[in-house]
């Protein structure tokens, strides 16, 4: 079905989540999900080759984050998310918050230096690349709080109560780029917050949990503006097709719902990984100085052997 432009979604019928959830496919995020799950699961059966093991709960976050991904942007809810702001929203929540999650919590790019082979010395391959991007400036400044969080609620406000939605919204491209851009905000958000992958920003835990709600707030806040208003705000939604059966103002309101309640759910989501990894970096701290003090414990022990051997030798 054409995406550029609202004439061919007239004989859209009234929606419903069958409909929505048919096969409707965007030839660009097809292959970049077939893309992103073939090349990851090549990464992990080049470790098992090898003997190296790669925990199966990263590669099942991993393959449902990009199957969320295709859910949204290869069936009809991406039709209807053309025409109606309730489906796009939908969308735009999925893909900006819940995908990124899955997806970082898979550790992609720790698979990638793990599966790259070495390129040799003076010579620069994959591997070498993606290690020269983990380290550069740009990566300092796109992962840090003080850049991320206004980006991410920038992406609400300057996006959707400025021209630039409906200009985006107007042709096929512009559709594409929107989402990568949604999809991308997420995951330079949630890194710093819940990245198991090596990144420059690593905060402490209480510090990313302080990243995470001073982000969320703004969307609620987003969500309430579109529930609270008396009239259509978007020029792209604003007159609905009549095969629709909606009213414009009663499908933003429900786009505002979407908005407010979806963004609970990524916090919740977060803050359970972020209890995990904290009690598993709690763990192998205690661990490792469990070690050191036996380690101590052997020292200790050697020498009093050592003082009792010494003792003996001059009574002998």
């Amino acid at each position: 079905m054409d995406h550029s432009g609202h004439g061919m979604m007239m004989d859209l019928p009234p929606f419903t989540l069958a409909r929505g959830l048919e096969w409707s496919t965007d030839p660009f995020f097809l292959v970049a999900c077939l893309l992103g799950l073939g090349l990851y699961g090549w990464g992990v059966l080049r470790l098992r080759r090898r003997g190296d093991t790669w925990p199966v709960s990263r590669t099942v976050s991993y393959v449902i984050g990009v199957l969320t991904i295709a859910l949204v942007m290869c069936t009809k809810l991406n039709d209807y998310g053309m025409v109606m702001f309730s489906v796009h929203m939908v969308q735009h929540m999925i893909i900006s918050m819940l995908s990124p999650i899955l997806i970082l919590l898979g550790a992609p790019v720790t698979l990638a230096l793990r599966a790259l082979p070495t390129a040799g010395r003076g010579r620069k391959g994959p591997r070498e690349l993606l290690l020269a991007l983990l380290h550069s400036r740009y990566m300092r400044i796109i992962t840090h709080p003080a850049f991320t969080i206004p980006l991410f609620i920038a992406s609400l406000y300057a996006l959707y109560f400025t021209p630039l939605f409906d200009t985006l919204m107007g042709s096929r491209a512009g559709h594409i780029a929107m989402m990568v851009h949604f999809l991308a905000v997420g995951v330079v958000f949630f890194w710093p917050i819940i990245g198991i992958d090596p990144g420059p920003h690593r905060p402490g835990y209480l510090m990313r949990m302080l990243e995470l709600f001073a982000g969320m707030p703004f969307h609620a806040f987003f969500g309430i503006a579109l529930m609270m208003a008396s009239t259509p705000m978007v020029n792209t939604f604003r007159h609905p097709p009549a095969s629709l059966g909606i009213d414009a103002l009663s499908d933003q309101n429900a786009a505002g719902g979407i908005a407010w309640a979806f963004s609970e759910i990524p916090s919740v989501l977060v803050l359970i990984a972020l209890l995990f990894q904290w009690y598993g970096s709690e763990q192998r701290q205690a661990k490792r100085k469990d070690r050191a003090a036996d380690r101590d414990g052997d020292k200790e022990l050697e020498a009093y052997n050592a003082y009792l051997a010494s003792l003996n030798t001059r009574e002998g």
